[in-house]
């Protein structure tokens, strides 16, 4: 009787991590103890690069909620991974300030990616506040927004970079990233989009799209969407909403308009295939699929005019920072802040 050959095929290295790089971040991180090499490989730029880029292409997103508070005073600034959990707190500016400072605060932060030095940075307007007294003993504040920070993950140190004099700025705690820029409205004279590069380090600005209404009659939120940047116009006034967006490739174009859509407030972001979240009048987060003009409430608080949205990709990209494992940070259990958005 001819016995029975065993035989085994090992895969190719190349081929191994081809296949885990394709994984969630979640699975990677069970299977740092499987064998060193493999450790090892999960933290090499050409894996992590590479891990990214599959989430980018498959349009992988994971969707984060946030809450926009106070404006920052003082260092209590953060970067965070999501994925890995990894979190590192930005050092002190080292930046020199104004003589006879009250105090200072950071009422915009913008986060980005420089692809020509791999690196994140993240830029800071400072406002500075002033107080002295006046001929009569009065105390008299002001504050001017006069300087623009910029931190580098790669170096992790701060500097300063010029600022271009435009009047006023409609602050957001939470910036519009799109392909390697950063975005936020001026509400100067002109209706400005003032936008930062992270390569070069320089602003620059750009005029609104000519939406045919005026800014006193009508809301604007700069989102991303599909990889552009979309500006969605809504009125101000009554509770039977419109929304128009527009989006800028070369120029700006009209995407779509929405007509008449009852009980919601303001938009929030985009969703993987167009849908568009919204917070809802009596302040719940709602789903809208434009395709079906179909409305769906996802259960979610929303805190009135607090929340914000952000969808992003997993990344195993290092912050050399602290786990919130190590550091005893206690969460609230995913029950009560998981949703259904599959779609």
């Amino acid at each position: 009787m001819q016995g029975l050959i065993k035989t085994s095929t090992e895969l190719p290295e190349m081929l191994v991590l081809e296949i885990l790089s394709k994984l969630p971040v979640k699975s990677l991180t069970r299977f740092r103890c499987v064998c060193k090499p493999w450790s090892l490989s999960f933290e090499t730029r050409h894996f992590i690069t590479k891990h990214h880029q599959n989430n980018l292409e498959n349009n992988n997103l994971n969707l984060l909620l946030k809450r926009c508070h106070e404006p920052v005073v003082g260092h209590n600034v953060a970067l965070w991974n999501p994925s890995t959990r990894e979190f590192k707190i930005l050092p002190q500016s080292t930046v020199q300030r104004p003589p006879g400072l009250e105090y200072t605060s950071c009422d915009c932060l913008g986060f980005g990616y420089d692809s020509q030095t791999d690196d994140f940075k993240v830029v800071i307007f400072v406002v500075n506040y002033f107080s002295w007294e006046n001929e009569e003993g009065l105390s008299i504040y002001s504050h001017s927004i006069d300087q623009v920070e910029l931190y580098s993950l790669k170096s992790d140190s701060w500097k300063e970079i010029s600022f271009p004099g435009v009047d006023a700025f409609a602050f957001a705690l939470f910036n519009n990233y799109v392909n390697g820029f950063i975005y936020c409205q001026a509400v100067g004279i002109d209706h400005l989009i003032l936008s930062f590069d992270m390569v070069n380090e320089k602003f620059s600005t750009s005029p609104l799209p000519e939406f045919g209404g005026s800014l006193e009659q009508y809301y604007l939120e700069l989102l991303e969407f599909n990889g552009l940047l979309g500006a969605i116009f809504y009125p101000r006034e009554g509770t039977d909403k419109c929304f128009d967006l527009w989006v800028v490739n070369g120029s700006w174009t009209k995407q779509f308009s929405v007509e008449s859509i009852l009980g919601v407030e303001r938009p929030l972001g985009f969703w993987k295939n167009g849908e568009l979240f919204l917070e809802s009048s009596d302040q719940e987060l709602v789903l809208f699929d434009p395709s079906i003009q179909e409305l769906i409430n996802l259960g979610i608080h929303a805190y009135q005019e607090t929340m914000r949205i952000t969808a992003y990709v997993e990344s195993l990209v290092p912050l050399n920072g602290r786990s919130e494992h190590e550091e005893c940070i206690i969460r609230r259990p995913a029950e009560e802040n998981q949703i259904d958005v599959e779609h």
